[in-house]
């Protein structure tokens, strides 16, 4: 049997309890082996700093300033990365005239355009939007055009033949076809984001958390820069926990697999077709018959599983 989910739960609970009781351990010892735990604040030490955090509004200001940023920036990145993964993969043209400018851009990394935001943006808040825009539009590209590529054509192929144009194609077969992939690059896509925006931040940022983070490891203060980490960490599962729940709610019409303890995946048992009972005197006409019939119904269910 598999573990309820209240199981599940505290069993993640009690691993998250054990890294903290471990970190307690190796830093209120002063821990020196090979590495240096001595130099770690203690968890009491950024629990104390994280509640002082919570009481000013400082905190809170640079909260919304990096929720402002990296929705504004992901959200952009989300329409053009998926129009232009589309427009891709179903357009030669596009390929020819796109392809080869964003496979040079594509291995740049995004924090390096730092002083091209400088350059180009009248303010530090769009060019941080840039930023984040530019991490997650390439992940999101780059797996809506495996996604579209690698659908079946027979699907588009029903839909022309019942009279479906380009739009209707698009609409019933690619989107909805490429939305487990796509959603797959928008999971990455997020990630990147927060890892572009706290780095922009430290760089060129006024306010916001990786600014805050940066600031506090200038003045040597290590809790305030576990603090500006552990939320960090936390908006960035929260939002990635987000994408990927909106995932499975707008693909919820596709089969789940579910699994057995030992890793096998559980299968639906075969139906098996009732025996056709024929009698040693009848003619061998009636056999042939229901051969031919179950081989039309078979040909049948084919045509209506390429047709859905």
């Amino acid at each position: 049997m598999t573990r309820r989910p209240l199981a599940r739960y505290a069993l993640r609970a009690a691993s998250l309890a054990a890294a903290l009781g471990l970190w307690q351990l190796l830093t209120s010892l002063d821990i020196d082996l090979w590495l240096r735990f001595s130099q770690f604040p203690t968890v009491t030490d950024v629990a104390r700093a994280f509640a002082d955090r919570l009481s000013g509004a400082d905190y809170w200001t640079d909260l919304t300033d990096s929720l402002t940023r990296i929705l504004t920036g992901f959200a952009l990145a989300a329409v053009l990365g998926v129009a232009t993964g589309v427009l891709v993969a179903r357009s030669r043209l596009a390929e020819d005239l796109l392809g080869p400018i964003l496979e040079v851009i594509r291995p740049v990394p995004a924090i390096a355009l730092v002083p091209v935001a400088i350059l180009l943006f009248p303010s530090n808040e769009q060019g941080i939007v840039f930023i984040t825009c530019t991490a997650a539009f390439f992940p999101v590209l780059v797996s809506t055009r495996h996604a579209v590529r690698a659908l079946t054509p027979v699907w588009e192929e029903a839909v022309r033949t019942l009279g479906g144009g380009r739009l209707r194609v698009l609409g019933s077969v690619v989107l909805p076809g490429a939305l487990p992939g796509i959603f797959g690059g928008l999971s990455v896509g997020i990630g990147v984001s927060w890892i572009c925006v706290i780095s922009a931040e430290m760089i060129s940022g006024q306010y916001g958390v990786g600014y805050r983070t940066w600031q506090d490891y200038t003045v040597l203060n290590y809790p305030g820069v576990f603090v500006g980490m552990v939320t960090i960490g936390v908006l960035g599962w929260v939002t990635s926990t987000a994408v990927e729940l909106l995932g499975r709610r707008l693909t919820r019409w596709l089969p789940r697999t579910s699994h057995l303890p030992g890793g096998r995946p559980r299968t639906p048992a075969p139906r098996v077709a009732a025996p056709v009972a024929v009698h040693a005197g009848d003619d061998t006409e009636q056999q042939s018959e229901a051969q031919h019939q179950g081989h039309d119904d078979t040909e049948q269910e084919a045509r209506d599983e390429h047709l859905v």
